[in-house]
């Protein structure tokens, strides 16, 4: 076979690989990304829990790239500390060594048959069922993608030029680092990287050097997919970098002795890659976990803060283009976001109070809700005077938008008068849930602060696929609010004295939780009324439940 057919054949199967793994993130992403969130955004209370949530939340994606990414979206919205942070990326790290682990364990078999079930389950019209089935046509190709790695590299076990190549790159480890380093960043993905390192036979020094590398540049990836996000985020993805980076320093003189010992062990379904791949995770995180806090004092000394931005606030409510209707829209519409953004902040502020026992980040909670207030009747006073020369689409989407500030004003309300002052008596008072009730509530603050970010995505997006998943997660926590309340009562009767103190603030937080909700979701109606689907959605739960 020639040079240039290995070449291709390798680009179509890690190009097949890389596909499949973005199926599998996509899919989970669909079927469980508000759960994985929680995972992430709940789970990090303690450093066990938050090395648990990072595991759980790379196996669940395929990709610690996309971990990262969404641990330092919350760092940088402040749900998750810095320190709890770097804990949830050396789970991350774990994570993707395990997966590599589950996906080279090669059945031919099973492929086919993941293909076949995801397809049919892809044909579902069910939010989870239509992930799931992404995800298991995703590792199903990655399954394939490794047998194409397996025939395609076969020539190369006897080719002379790999012969005269392999000694020049094993008397040059740093070389083979960057150049394994490289490759991961090119393909985002370390793990990507190591399982093309297992499938070409190579010395097993030179073979540890280049998974040292690919997990050096599957680091690289997420500091530059960070780089628009604030300092703080920044942090996180430079940190975890870092830690990469000491670890290959550390590892590099260790290989000669340690080589034999790895060779040594049992890896007939895995491979030397692999298996290096994940003891090298184990051992990093083992090893920086006592050191975590030395590591963020360093990466908040490489990255020092950035001053807080003093720039007035821009109204996009422009008078001048009040006869051009769809102008006059697009301001509307950025003004509403900018309003959203402003009721997410107090929602926010609420739930740090709420979590730190702290009433300070509430006086910012009084402050916006009358910024609120004030910019949601001129958003009403500037849609009232549009011109008459508007198209029916154009006057359909401003009353959307007119019902969408309506309800985040309502929002406002609620947080402001009801979350905060009941936050503010608990601060007060010094009252304290019972730590089931403590969870159920942070679980569920987390939940709607997610409701919102999609309610805004929604709004300016009109995605049906998003606004269908809006609607599904309505009835979710409208369960979850039900079943606190019942498991809240259940406590009453067992006589617990936390729960005795705080019921009737138990349920009030509730109450208003699920409100914030409904208001939030109600966005996902005139889209999904458009398309025909909300009132059918409604006859057929009514079918169903008849014939039940």
């Amino acid at each position: 076979m020639s040079s240039i057919a290995i070449i291709l054949q390798l680009a179509g199967a890690v190009t097949l690989l890389l596909f499949g793994l973005g199926l599998v993130r996509d899919g989970m992403l669909e079927a469980f990304g508000l759960r994985m969130k929680m995972i992430l955004g709940f789970g990090t209370r303690t450093r066990p829990r938050a090395f648990a949530s990072g595991l759980l939340a790379t196996l669940g994606l395929q990709s610690s790239t996309a971990t990262a990414l969404l641990t330092a979206s919350f760092v940088d919205r402040q749900l998750i500390g810095s320190r709890m942070a770097q804990i949830v990326l050396l789970g991350a790290n774990v994570g993707t060594a395990l997966t590599a682990v589950l996906v080279s364990v090669q059945i031919d078999a099973v492929a086919p048959c993941l293909v076949l079930a995801g397809y049919v389950l892809r044909q579902r019209s069910q939010t989870i069922a239509s992930g799931i089935g992404g995800a298991l046509i995703g590792v199903g190709l990655m399954l394939v993608s490794l047998t194409l790695l397996e025939h395609a590299t076969m020539p190369m076990r006897d080719s002379p030029l790999l012969a005269a190549f392999l000694p020049m790159l094993d008397n040059a480890w740093p070389v083979a680092l960057l150049l394994a380093a490289g490759i991961s960043v090119v393909c985002s993905s370390s793990l990507a990287a190591v399982l093309l390192i297992a499938s070409v036979p190579l010395p097993p020094e030179l073979t540890v050097v280049l998974v040292l590398g690919a997990n050096l540049g599957g680091a690289v990836s997420p500091v530059l997919a960070s780089a628009g996000l604030g300092v703080v985020a920044r942090r996180v993805a430079t940190g975890n970098l870092i830690v990469r980076g000491i670890g290959c320093l550390i590892a590099l003189p260790l290989i000669s002795p340690i080589v034999p010992q790895l060779v040594a062990l049992p890896m007939d379904l895995t491979g030397l890659a692999v298996e290096a791949h994940l003891i090298f995770n184990i051992a990093l995180a083992a090893a920086i976990w006592p050191l975590n806090r030395a590591v963020v004092s360093l990466v908040e000394h490489l990255l020092p803060g950035e001053a807080p931005a003093t720039a007035a606030r821009r109204n996009w409510l422009d008078d001048s283009l009040l006869d051009k209707p769809l102008l006059a829209l697009s301001g509307a519409s950025r003004e509403v976001l900018a309003i959203g953004d402003a009721v997410e902040r107090m929602l926010s502020q609420t739930r740090t109070a709420f979590r730190t026992d702290n009433s300070s980040p509430l006086a910012e909670v009084a402050e916006l809700e009358s910024q609120v207030d004030c910019r949601q009747q001129e958003v009403k006073n500037y849609l009232s005077r549009l011109t008459g020369n508007a198209s029916e689409d154009e006057r359909r989407r401003s009353i959307d938008i007119l019902d969408y500030v309506i309800n985040l004003e309502h929002i406002g309300d609620i947080v402001d008068k009801g979350l905060a002052a009941e936050v503010h008596k608990k601060i007060g008072l010094g009252l304290r849930f019972s730590d089931e009730g403590y969870q159920e509530l942070e679980r569920l603050f987390l939940v709607t602060q997610e409701v919102l970010r999609m309610a805004q995505t929604v709004f300016m997006t009109r995605d049906r696929d998003m606004a269908r998943q809006l609607m599904e997660l309505k009835v979710e926590i409208r369960n979850q609010e039900r079943q606190s309340a019942q498991r809240h009562l259940i406590r009453l009767r067992e006589g617990q004295a936390q729960s005795r103190e705080t019921s009737s603030l138990h349920l009030d937080i509730l109450r208003d939780l699920k409100r914030i909700n409904s208001h939030a979701v109600s966005v996902a109606h005139p889209i999904l009324d458009e398309q025909g689907l909300l009132v059918e959605s409604r006859l057929r739960a009514t079918r169903s439940a008849q014939s039940s």
